[in-house]
Parts: C-alpha cells; sequence; structure tokens
C-alpha cells in the first residue's frame, strides 16, 4: 500500500509540473500568434495574396496545438481535482477519458512533465491498459484531442476564414470591397452675383418661410415646456446597461466568432445605437418645426 500511495504522491506532483507547463507554453504561442497574425496582415496589404495563403497554415497549426494543449491542461486539472480516484487498483470510470486521452497525446507534444505523467500511468495500470489507450480500441480517447493530433492539411474554407478575420482585425481592406458613389448634394438656390439663378433642372433646396409673431410666443410657451420636463437618460450620459458581453474567441473550430443567445445573434451596443439612428431619422439639418408638430410632440410628453 505505501509503493501504491507513493506512486500516487509523484503522480500529483508531475500533474502541476504538467499544467505549469501547459500555461506557459500557451502564453508563448499567444504572443508568436499575434506577431504572425501581424505579418500576414501585412502581406494581405501589399498584396502577396499567394505568399499569405500558404504562410497562414502555420498560423492554423500552431492555434491547433494550442487547443490540443489547453484540452490536455484541463485532463490534468480534473486527474488533479480527483486525485482520490487514482487510489484504487483499476481505472475509474470517471476518469478514464482523461487518462486515456493523455496517455494518448502525450507522445505527440513538446511537454516532457506530460510524458512522465504517463509513464507513472503505465506503472500504475500496465502495459495492456496503454496499448489500448494508444490503439484506442474501446474509443474512450476524446474525439478532439484525436482531431487536434492529426496531420491533414487545413480545409480551403479554414484558410479563408483565417486570411478574412486577420484582415478585418488590422484593418486590411480585404477582399476588396466595392466603394458605394455617394449621392450628390443638394444645390441652394441662390444668386451668382449677377442676380441669375442655377439652371438646367438640378435640385434646389427650399428655404423655410419666416416665423410670425404669434408663432415665435407659441415657440417660446413650447421651449418652457420642454425646460420642465426630464431629460431622457440617454442625454444624460448614463449607461444603458451596466451588462457587458465578450464575445467568443477565434478558433479553428469557429473561425468567426459570434455572440449567440440560443438561436438568435447578439450584436454589439454600437451596431443597435446604428440600427436606431437608421430607423429614427432626424428633420433635415436647418428645418424649422411646424406648430402642429410641435403641439403633437407636447400632447405626447403630457400622457407620460
Amino acid at each position: 500500500m505505501a509503493p501504491q500511495a507513493t506512486l500516487v504522491t509523484k503522480l500529483k506532483v508531475q500533474l502541476k509540473l504538467a499544467i505549469a507547463r501547459l500555461r506557459m507554453v500557451q502564453q508563448r504561442d499567444e504572443q508568436l500568434g499575434k506577431t504572425h497574425r501581424r505579418a500576414m496582415a501585412q502581406l494581405l496589404e501589399a498584396g502577396k495574396i499567394d505568399s499569405a495563403t500558404i504562410r497562414v497554415e502555420n498560423i492554423i497549426r500552431s492555434d491547433i496545438t494550442s487547443e490540443l494543449h489547453e484540452l490536455l491542461e484541463l485532463y490534468c486539472e480534473l486527474l488533479l481535482a480527483r486525485a482520490g480516484l487514482l487510489e484504487g487498483p483499476v481505472c475509474d470510470p470517471g476518469l478514464e477519458e482523461a487518462i486515456k486521452s493523455i496517455i494518448y497525446a502525450a507522445p505527440g507534444t513538446e511537454i516532457k512533465e506530460l510524458g512522465t505523467v504517463r509513464l507513472l500511468l503505465a506503472d500504475k495500470y500496465g502495459k495492456e491498459f496503454v496499448l489500448a489507450a494508444m490503439d484506442n480500441t474501446d474509443g474512450k480517447v476524446s474525439e478532439k484531442v484525436i482531431k487536434k493530433l492529426s496531420v491533414e492539411p487545413p480545409r480551403q474554407e479554414l484558410v479563408q476564414g483565417y486570411l478574412e478575420e486577420i484582415a478585418k482585425t488590422y484593418g486590411v481592406d480585404w477582399p476588396k470591397r466595392e466603394m458605394s458613389t455617394p449621392p450628390p448634394p443638394d444645390l441652394v438656390d441662390e444668386d451668382d452675383g449677377g442676380g441669375n439663378k442655377p439652371s438646367g433642372g438640378q435640385a434646389q433646396r427650399v428655404l423655410p418661410a419666416p416665423i410670425t409673431t404669434a408663432a415665435q410666443r407659441k415657440l417660446s410657451r413650447d421651449e418652457e415646456e420642454l425646460s420642465k420636463a426630464t431629460a431622457p437618460r440617454d442625454l444624460l450620459g448614463e449607461p444603458k446597461s451596466p451588462l457587458t458581453v465578450t464575445p467568443p474567441r477565434m478558433t479553428t473550430d469557429n473561425v468567426h466568432p459570434k455572440v449567440t443567445l440560443g438561436s438568435v445573434e447578439l450584436k454589439s451596443m454600437k451596431n443597435m445605437d446604428d440600427a436606431s439612428a437608421r430607423t429614427k431619422k432626424a428633420a433635415p439639418d436647418g428645418a424649422v418645426p411646424d406648430i402642429s408638430d410641435l403641439e403633437r410632440r407636447f400632447a405626447a410628453l403630457k400622457k407620460r
């Protein structure tokens, strides 16, 4: 019993070391990935599409390796949290996937601590158990781990999605988008200094009629009523909601990450504000509101 307890103690120590090393390697790869993505954006901006298409596969492979390290880190944490179940002579069903996935994936990684964990697990459960895990005869190894360790080239859709997301992140116009032609500006009906007016059927802006004295008094009363009303919360600069949602990060399984609630996609506050501004168009600049329009507004205010 004493040697068995010593083996579990050694296994717990190596699991902690493996977790620390996996986290350090993930941080290193994340920093290198940012540098490589910036280089890809420069290639896209320079128009070197073929070179970027080939080199982006290195970024994809690095991301796949980082995702594998993240999975193995979770399995090591699971074994460490359930270390009491390692005391038995037979592998507990709740740990079988984690143990066999680590045994299967350890030779394909650069983490030496995982190799030590694999040897300790082999000493504990025997040679046949390790061979079954390596061949995955019972299908207990995680499908995600098997997929991450495959050496197949990335799909064309994945390469295209990576290039689009890199270009979007660094503000590169790729693929090239067609520029929309802005509408011609309105022409103001003005004299050219010699009493001539523009002709040729061009659009002309109609100037508002002068306001009468009665209308001015009505406007003064309306402005006084408006000053008594409570300003909307949006105008006071208060936040619309204390809730902020962080979008998921890009992965090889989710190239274009989106925030969803069930089957409904949640848009950012900026997009929602833009949509609200488009639906609620203001009056043209310089236009004077009509008296009847102001009366309708104040009637609506009094009902609140």
